[in-house]
């Protein structure tokens, strides 16, 4: 289980661009039961996930 938690501190000049997907209302059932048990909210997850891939692939995750 992770224990990475949300990151409260300030990043560059203010808000990040949004990204928005559509999801399949199980899936997002099943994406949102795996965030909280990181206690992190999805949008949260999704960025630890997305860094995690790029660093899997030898790529440094920026910001």
């Amino acid at each position: 289980m992770s224990t990475t938690k949300r990151d409260k501190s300030p990043k560059g000049e203010g808000f990040s661009p949004t990204f928005q997907i559509r999801i399949p209302p199980d899936l997002r059932e099943q994406l949102n039961t795996e965030a909280a048990k990181d206690e992190m909210s999805l949008g949260n997850w999704f960025k630890e996930l997305a860094r995690n891939e790029l660093k899997r692939r030898g790529i440094e995750p920026k910001g």
